[in-house]
């Protein structure tokens, strides 16, 4: 019997898979698609998913892969300046298309020891007090303690269990192509830069590898959200919204995405999870899609293999929607407003001058960003300390960076005063005396994914959190 299967190869199924291996965990991918999809509906990834890369030891791959943009103008396309005293080591985003971004995390996943099986759908599946039962499309069945779907927005995963998925369908859609132009972009920019005072869901820009990326709205909702557009569809289009089709032709990939937002009604459903897409959708403002589920998977990923390795707290896995749940909730939220303020109605765009207005001061203009960059979770973990359920960014210490020591993926007691004792966690927890400047308080525990469990000097206090959080002591 398998570990876990994961049902996905996107990002947010790589991830998971590779914490899961972190702590040996044995694991195996299925993804549905005979080849990586070259779509790039993802263009780079924000400051929480830099974070989650440096944690564990591989964001200099990825930005050697892609290129640093400042964060401003990120809410709802309104052009500002990036806020000073972002509370991150990492005050930028970083540009890469999602090809690239699976590629390199399907590397790492192999070198942990994943397995990946493509061509392979999943088409029913069972569970009992034991396991997981998956079939799949060519007649096989596998079987496994756990299952996590993280196959997308139209999850078979989820259908399958009968998950609820309420909220709102797509009221708008908008076509995405990577394709050449007839015309040198020098023409383009006028054009864009006209249409763009009105229209903020069209665009026309370099994908970095010779062709270009174009973003315009479609004629209509199409029912069928799989169905993919034509190219003349995407000429007809850009005359009716720039005057001309720039000469168009020879498409890499087309494809479609609408307003839609929904959210699961639950991510658990006994030994199944859903994280990623499976778990919420909503329109592509300001980035987040990619990340939230790259952050799903970071928080359930330990959680599993604990729950696997036999050290868990009795309710460390439920923990997973209580703290996910909320967050994708307010992401949804915040992409609804963007998509009002980005409406060309008079009284959404009275509103977007107001807000235009406030952004001008720094603590709404950085309270905004924070949100798209997903800096400001804070996970209720029932303690009135303001540390506590935060992540906490990278600091230097008097023998390195915080960061560093968290690349084994088990939690880290880190204490300033070398008084404190996390005796009987070898193994879950490293306990590391050092000191840092940036640090105002005696000593924090951190989970395996960075957000604090604990923060003082008390070894009472400390005792209750590591029996929390990584169960009985040995």
């Amino acid at each position: 019997m398998i570990d876990v299967l994961v049902v996905g190869a996107g990002p947010t199924g790589l991830m998971l898979a590779s914490e899961l291996r972190l702590h040996g965990v044995e694991v195996q991918i299925l993804e549905r698609d005979e080849e990586p999809t070259k779509v790039v509906r993802s263009l780079g990834m924000h400051s929480r998913s830099i974070e989650i890369l440096d944690q564990r030891g591989l964001v200099d791959r990825f930005l050697e892969a892609g290129t640093t943009h400042p964060l401003g103008g990120f809410f709802a396309a309104i052009p500002k300046p990036t806020p000073e005293r972002l509370d991150t080591t990492h005050p930028y985003a970083l540009g890469l298309a999602q090809p690239i971004t699976v590629r390199l995390m399907t590397e790492h996943a192999l070198e942990a020891g994943v397995r990946i099986r493509r061509g392979c759908a999943v088409t029913g599946v069972s569970q009992d007090t034991d396991g997981v039962t998956a079939e799949l499309s060519d007649g096989t069945t596998l079987r496994a303690r756990y299952l996590v779907g993280a196959d997308g927005g139209r999850s078979a995963v989820r259908k399958l269990l009968g998950i609820g998925f309420p909220g709102e369908p797509s009221t708008k859609d908008t076509l995405l192509a990577e394709l050449e132009i007839g015309v040198p972009y020098e023409e383009v920019l006028p054009v864009m830069t006209r249409v763009r005072e009105t229209e903020k869901h069209f665009g026309v820009g370099p994908t970095g590898t010779g062709g270009f990326r174009l973003v315009v709205p479609a004629a209509d909702v199409v029912e069928d959200r799989g169905a993919v557009p034509t190219l003349e569809e995407v000429k007809r289009q850009l005359i009716a919204y720039a005057g001309t089709d720039f000469g168009v032709h020879s498409p890499v990939w087309l494809s479609r995405f609408g307003n839609g937002t929904r959210q699961a009604e639950r991510y658990r459903d006994g030994r199944v999870f859903l994280a990623g897409d499976a778990a919420h959708v909503h329109p592509p403002m300001g980035g987040q899609g990619l990340n939230l589920g790259v952050q799903d998977a970071f928080n359930l990923g330990w959680k599993l293999a604990a729950t696997l390795r036999g050290w868990a707290p009795e309710d460390l896995l439920d923990s997973y929607e209580a703290e996910r749940h909320p967050v994708a909730a307010a992401v949804l939220d915040n992409t609804r407003a963007q998509a009002e303020l980005m409406s060309t109605a008079p009284g959404p765009q009275a509103v977007r001058r107001l807000l235009s207005e406030l952004m001008d001061f720094e603590v709404v203009s950085r309270y905004l960003t924070e949100k798209i960059i997903a800096i400001n979770v804070r996970y209720d973990l029932g303690s009135e300390d303001p540390l506590v359920g935060k992540r906490q960014r990278d600091i230097p210490l008097k023998q390195g960076r915080l960061y560093e020591l968290l690349h084994e993926g088990r939690g880290l007691l880190l204490d300033q005063g070398g008084a404190l004792s996390a005796s009987g966690y070898a193994g879950r927890v490293d306990h590391v005396v050092d000191v840092s400047e940036e640090l105002d308080v005696a000593a924090v525990l951190l989970r395996p994914d960075g957000h604090v469990a604990w923060a003082g000097d008390d070894q009472a206090g400390l005792d209750a959190a590591l029996s929390r959080w990584f169960g009985s002591a040995d």
